[in-house]
């Protein structure tokens, strides 16, 4: 049975490993920040307590912590969002199921396994962004087309495009009245 005194230690060490993660995301202005995190990693401890100590040794904590994963599942794929062919999110998906396997370790007393993913998730999140862009410099440039229009001519464009790699970013179509306002 875990005492009252390692009880709060194992609350307070998830809000704490979760308030570091969330204000990474909070800081990136991303879509579950600092009261997110911190809630997902101390809801994963104390059901992870409670599935342990709370039912005096009966049932299996191993299913409790299926179920945290599961659920955070579903949580993190309202962080995910399709615009065309961009996807926004999924590094925001991941950090709250990181946080729930972190609450969870916490719950179960492995406070070193949760520390170092801790530490290993804080340096993901903010060192490998900078890496990452570095690595894969993508230049974007803004191609402007005057045409008439008709039937079909979009998908043209689009097609000797694709044929020349470049990849659509965003369209933005004015008629021709729009276009003299705009000048």
């Amino acid at each position: 049975m875990t005492s009252n005194f390692e009880l709060v230690l194992r609350l307070v060490l998830a809000a704490i490993i979760g308030s570091f993660i969330g204000i990474e995301r909070e800081v990136s202005n991303r879509p579950a920040g600092l009261r997110t995190h911190i809630l997902v990693t101390v809801g994963s401890a104390l059901i992870t307590l409670v599935s342990k100590d709370g039912f005096g040794g009966l049932g299996d904590p191993a299913r409790v912590a299926a179920q945290i994963v599961t659920g955070i599942g579903f949580l993190g794929a309202g962080t995910i969002i399709k615009t065309g062919s961009s996807i926004k999110g999924l590094t925001t998906a991941a950090s709250l199921w990181i946080s729930a396997g972190i609450g969870i370790a916490i719950g179960s007393g492995y406070y070193l396994g949760a520390l170092v993913t801790a530490g290993i998730v804080l340096l993901t999140l903010v060192n490998v962004g900078s890496f990452e862009k570095r690595l894969i410099k993508r230049t974007y440039s803004t191609i402007e087309i005057h045409t008439k229009g008709r039937t079909g001519l979009l998908g043209e464009i689009g097609t000797v495009l694709g044929e020349h790699k470049v990849y659509i970013k965003d369209i933005r179509m004015v008629s021709v009245d729009e276009y003299e306002d705009m000048e």
